[in-house]
């Protein structure tokens, strides 16, 4: 075997020379058999054995379908590696010949990947310990989508009954990238996310009739176009921030006013001040409506556990960095600007614990040119979007393992 520090100056390592060419086989078997949030029992069972294979400690069930795999290798720090395993209810239209047998359910956020790559660290992690010291704690969480999954598996013990560890790294994978690159963001990355859900109250009556009744239809209406307002004119211009209403829900005939309407929306934001200061407006907002109407009080229901922000840790991620450069070249390592979507990965932070979360690009060169010139490529969640597993992967797994190699040997 090459020395490990040799190993880390490479400038690229293949899937041969892991000699794992079955990782894209694994991935097309978890893209093909997808499962839900809270549904992915089989998916756990599957890398479960993976894991026991390679000689971990498993143990099932974690937070509903989790599974914690445990290597100690000596004396040394302990680094705790993530990949989601959940699926997301969409119809896939990629024409794929390993495409989902399952009605309704894609993976098209890529956890397939995620899954795929991990099991790669850990096989070669498993059988090279002689490149490293420490502990490895694998986590294939469930329920990433709900944002709910990372909160189940530190309830049940994930820091307590298992090595805690001293930082926690992850991926996941770009659909803008291109295969062999990486991307990053230092501090915060991803945005925290509220779910609301608000009951817009009127009087019901008569469609031909409106000035014996109260229109919730029409305060809903002028709500939804009064929030715009809290992002253009409340909001500091230099802050991040998107508010959209996702669901509007009321009626049930032409010529019936009916009594209510349901909204649900969706609040991203990365500074704490700002989040506060939009989810006062909002309700300050729907009260303004009704009381202007004389209709009853909305009744407005926030998240009382949002998922929080996600924030790469300065200081490991410097040395994630540092890693990733001389690993996959620094041309390919590329730092990106924050996103808004969400993801519950950030949990993990809650507890005091350095996280750091880079992108692993995924679509081929030639193909992100010719979709991106002619505004055809897909984003995630898309049921078009699929990555091309075998390029991604040739990346992905060199440049997690040497994260993980380099992480775990570094001084204290």
């Amino acid at each position: 075997m090459k020395p490990i520090h040799a190993w880390l100056l490479a400038s690229s390592i293949s899937l041969s020379v892991f000699g794992d060419p079955s990782l894209v086989k694994l991935y097309e078997e978890l893209h093909a058999n997808p499962e839900l949030s809270y549904k992915e029992k089989d998916t756990a069972s599957k890398l479960a054995q993976e894991l026991k294979a390679s000689g971990f400690e498993v143990t099932v069930g974690v937070g509903g379908h989790g599974v914690v795999g445990v290597l100690k290798n000596g004396a040394g720090r302990t680094l705790m590696l993530r990949a989601d395993m959940d699926a997301l209810p969409v119809e896939e239209l990629t024409g794929l010949k390993y495409a989902s047998k399952s009605k309704g359910v894609m993976h098209a956020c890529g956890h397939d990947i995620h899954m795929a790559n991990l099991v790669g660290v850990t096989r070669y992690l498993a059988n090279h310990r002689e490149e490293w010291k420490g502990t490895l704690v694998a986590v294939f969480q469930p329920a990433e989508e709900k944002g709910a999954g990372a909160k189940a598996m530190m309830k049940d013990g994930l820091f307590k009954r298992f090595p805690k560890p001293d930082f926690a790294v992850a991926l996941h994978v770009s659909g803008e990238m291109a295969t062999g690159t990486v991307g990053f963001h230092p501090g915060y990355a991803l945005a925290a996310a509220d779910s609301i859900d608000i009951s817009i109250r009127g009087k019901g009556g008569h469609g031909a009739l409106p000035h014996k009744a109260i229109d919730p239809v029409y305060l809903a209406s002028a709500f939804v176009v009064d929030l715009q307002s809290l992002i253009s004119r409340e909001k500091d211009p230099v802050e991040s921030a998107v508010l959209t209403v996702g669901s509007f829900h009321c009626g049930t005939k032409h010529n019936i006013i009916s009594d209510r309407c349901d909204l649900q929306l969706t609040l991203r934001t990365f500074s704490p001040k700002v989040r506060t200061r939009l989810i006062e407006g909002l309700e300050r907002k729907a009260k303004a409506i009704a009381m202007g109407a004389g209709a009853p009080e909305p009744v407005i229901k926030v998240d009382e556990e949002p998922l929080a922000a996600l924030y790469n840790d300065l200081a490991l991620g410097e040395k994630v960095v540092s890693i990733l450069k001389k690993k996959v070249g620094e041309k390919n390592v590329i730092e990106t600007p924050p996103v808004l979507a969400a993801e519950d990965f950030g949990r993990y932070a809650e507890g005091k614990l350095p996280i750091f979360l880079f992108w692993l690009g995924t679509i081929e060169p030639g193909r992100l040119k010719k979709q991106s010139e002619s505004g055809k490529l897909p984003p995630l969640h898309s049921a078009q979007y699929y990555p091309d597993a075998e390029k991604a992967l040739e990346t992905g797994v060199p440049a997690m393992t040497a994260v993980a190699i380099g992480l775990l040997s570094s001084a204290p």
